[in-house]
């Protein structure tokens, strides 16, 4: 995720000069009636203890960084860039950092009653705002969501964080409502499996330009490409290769608004996220975001004030 990322090992760093404990650190991005928005940074690692607390409101969380575990009365699920956390109101939760230090999250926070509302107003059957999984896999459906979200993080940029709050919550129910019927009768993966899909996971966003297959993960995590790719499929929710592709649509779409790449050409953004070929590159983000990669520049670059241009 390029900078996100970046900042997320900085503080790693820090951490580790200093001989610090770990941390969750909160910086407030946007606030409205009814609804909230934080960017929580996270050091904590696998020797501190996993925390136990309580949602105060309804949460979505988009991690945009690193991994951990997260448990709740509705499951439990290893969480990776692109997926989301889910939290009911009041519901006890636990996360740990047991397979990797630190993770990022961009998290929405809802007032009950308005995340009814919001749900009612979306036509979603009443009595299915409630949460029934603890989380959603790195879905295409959200990847424009996480990705504007993500331009939001940088202090002084302008975002519409009201009208992606109403989009993560809709978008998050109908993700978990499918979620719910298609993963019922599954068996938990095992602790091993989440720690290899987790190490691959990270191998992923450290560089997802570089050169990755089914067969260079599989043997980097110890496994037979047949054995790791169930295992990846059953712990992440998507393929191997859908994770990669979506990593690396995920850094063009940041790049191609970062203002230090302003005049940056599309091409060789393409290829310096691990494309080889243009065409496919258009593709693929069109697939993904809507739009080609110059309409998604266009509507969201920003001035290096960070003001939208106009």
């Amino acid at each position: 995720m390029g900078k996100i990322a970046a900042q997320l090992n900085d503080a790693l760093r820090e951490r580790a000069a200093a001989g610090a404990r770990g941390m969750l650190a909160a910086r407030p991005l946007a606030a409205g009636d009814g609804w909230s928005v934080t960017d929580m940074l996270c050091t904590l690692g696998p020797r501190d203890a996993a925390f136990g607390e309580r949602h105060d409101g309804v949460c979505i969380a988009a991690v945009v960084a690193g991994s951990f575990a997260y448990r709740s009365a509705d499951g439990h699920a290893l969480l990776t860039p692109g997926a989301l956390l889910l939290g009911n109101d009041g519901a006890c939760f636990e996360c740990g950092h047991r397979h990797g230090a630190g993770d990022r999250c961009i998290s929405f926070r809802y007032q009950p009653d308005y995340f009814e509302s919001l749900a009612a107003d979306a036509g979603i059957t009443s009595g299915v705002t409630r949460f029934a999984c603890a989380s959603v896999a790195p879905l295409r459906a959200l990847s424009p969501l996480i990705a504007s979200a993500c331009t939001g993080i940088v202090p002084g940029a302008s975002l519409a964080w009201d009208e992606l709050a109403v989009e993560f919550a809709v978008a998050a129910l109908q993700a978990a409502g499918a979620h719910a019927r298609t993963h019922r009768r599954e068996r938990a993966p095992g602790a091993a499996a989440w720690s290899r899909v987790a190490q691959a996971a990270r191998l992923i966003d450290h560089a997802p330009e570089a050169p990755h297959t089914l067969h260079t993960l599989a043997q980097a995590c110890g496994l037979s490409d047949f054995h790791f790719l169930r295992s990846f499929e059953r712990v992440a929710g998507v393929t191997p290769h859908q994770y990669l592709l979506r990593a690396r649509l995920r850094q063009a779409a940041l790049q191609l608004v970062d203002t230090d790449a302003s005049h940056e050409r599309v091409v060789d953004i393409a290829f310096g996220c691990g494309f080889n070929d243009l065409s496919n590159f258009n593709h693929a983000f069109r697939a993904e975001f809507g739009m080609s990669p110059r309409s998604w520049r266009a509507r969201h670059a920003r001035t290096p004030a960070g003001a939208p241009r106009g």
